[in-house]
């Protein structure tokens, strides 16, 4: 795959299961970076299910703590964009939403220069097609 999308859940409690030694947001991020997906975008997805609803302190909360493991397993969190997302009223999925107005947008910088944006679609559309040699034989894994 050329990307991962990997989405974390802002609920009370729902994040700090997923984030835990064993939960599924390590294990995806991992599994990712060890099957060779360079590039990541996190969706914190639930934002109308946080204390108050669309609270800007939880997607800080997240993105640092996410940040931190991120960079751990080899992800370089300034290339990895952090959009904070709710599946269930499709705020910030394909265009920005006035629930969220703190929210700036997201950008990341990489070799291959910068990007912006505000909704997942826009994250999703910064992604860099990796160079594929078509010229070259063939080459399957064992």
């Amino acid at each position: 795959a050329d990307c991962a999308v990997l989405i974390v859940a802002a609920g009370t409690g729902e994040f700090e299961a997923g984030i835990s030694k064993n939960g599924q947001t390590r294990e995806h991020a991992l599994l990712a970076f060890t099957l060779g997906v360079k590039q990541l975008i996190v969706g914190v997805n639930k934002m109308d299910s946080t204390e108050p609803p669309f609270s800007e302190p939880r997607f800080e909360e997240i993105k640092k703590e996410v940040s931190s493991y991120i960079k751990k397993i080899g992800y370089n969190p300034a290339a990895v964009a952090f959009v904070p997302i709710s599946g269930w009223h499709g705020d910030n999925m394909l265009e920005a939403s006035s629930n969220m107005g703190w929210f700036k947008g997201w950008a990341v910088e990489r070799k291959e220069g910068k990007a912006d944006g505000k909704t997942l679609i826009e994250a999703l559309d910064a992604i860099l097609p990796p160079a594929r040699p078509t010229d070259k034989p063939l080459r399957l894994p064992l």
